[in-house]
């Protein structure tokens, strides 16, 4: 299935926005000279992305349920595509860097229109991904490795972040807010050289398996910026519908209009539901006990009188 160019849905837009941009108005495009010197202000007046979790987060964080651990470790999706193989799985610690690059550029393009910039998003990404893991099991980093036909080398050509309750909730959430303890997915993206081949849509599929398997809530939730048209008519595709818009306002702190768009998942067709024995109508004995007719209260029947099958016995 061809799918358009999917771009990063926004929540490193939010994040690294405040670190890029002055305040006051939208300048040209700015060099990586004035992004480095803005940084470093930036950085040595406050720690925007190495925030310390609160006490109470980090705890629950510490005691991570067995289950969903176990849930996300063995997670693996595997498509048969026609021009190649698809494995998606959580992300390992041998392939962060390369995931970061992969933010980094996307973020770059769509922000910037070009790559010079790459160099210093990836140590800002970078930052931000080690602080989203430390919330692992409650949201995941999801990787697709491609494998093209006839080749035994395999290249991350997707990417894409899912948080699944409060505890792995991104507190740098674009506008509008989704409700609180809703999953939520974001920073989906897909190798520019890999697009149009349908990966973004497995990516999407894959996140939505993820949270079912997570028995989280089944209202899912996720950004699109008004201009991306090819994304937007992915994720309406998809199932989802827009339930809030940025107003116009937005453009006075520099951002773009979004959409804020909402699926109810449902499982599985071929998941059948376990019925346990509880469950079961209890039968009233006193309607399965039949009486215990005798022989004698039988009325007799007269020798020379024949009973056919159409007539009653009384």
């Amino acid at each position: 299935m061809a799918v358009p160019p999917t771009s990063l849905l926004l929540s490193l837009d939010s994040t690294l926005q405040p670190l890029l941009l002055p305040s006051s108005s939208r300048p040209p495009r700015p060099s990586p000279s004035f992004l480095s010197r803005r940084l470093i202000r930036v950085l040595s007046r406050r720690p925007l992305i190495s925030t310390p979790i609160p006490a109470t987060v980090s705890q629950a964080v510490t005691v991570a349920s067995t289950s969903r651990s176990s849930t996300l470790r063995d997670f693996k999706r595997t498509h048969n595509l026609t021009h190649g193989f698809l494995e998606i799985r959580p992300m390992n610690e041998a392939e962060l860097d390369e995931t970061v690059k992969l933010l980094a550029e996307s973020f770059s393009d769509a922000m910037f229109g070009s790559d010079r910039c790459v160099p210093l998003l990836i140590f800002l990404v970078k930052q931000y991904i080690l602080e989203r893991l430390r919330l692992v099991p409650h949201m995941a980093v999801l990787v697709g490795l491609y494998t093209e036909k006839n080749s035994d080398v395999s290249q991350l050509a997707c990417t894409a972040e899912v948080s699944f309750n409060d505890l792995g909730a991104n507190t740098a959430c674009p506008s509008p807010q989704p409700p609180a303890g809703y999953p939520y997915i974001c920073n989906m993206t897909t190798k520019k050289s890999l697009r149009r081949k349908g990966i973004a849509w497995h990516v999407l599929r894959a996140c939505e398996d993820l949270i079912l398997q997570m028995k989280q809530k089944t209202d899912v939730y996720l950004h699109c910026r008004v201009v991306d048209k090819g994304p937007l008519a992915i994720y309406t595709k998809a199932g989802y519908k827009v339930v809030k818009t940025d107003s116009v306002l937005i453009w006075l702190s520099l951002q773009r209009r979004k959409h804020l768009m909402c699926k109810s998942l449902s499982p599985p067709k071929d998941s059948q539901p376990v019925i346990k024995s509880k469950d079961l109508p209890q039968q009233n004995d006193e309607k399965d006990s039949q009486p215990d007719i005798k022989s004698k209260d039988l009325p007799q029947q007269n020798d020379d009188q024949q009973i056919t099958s159409d007539e009653e016995i009384y």
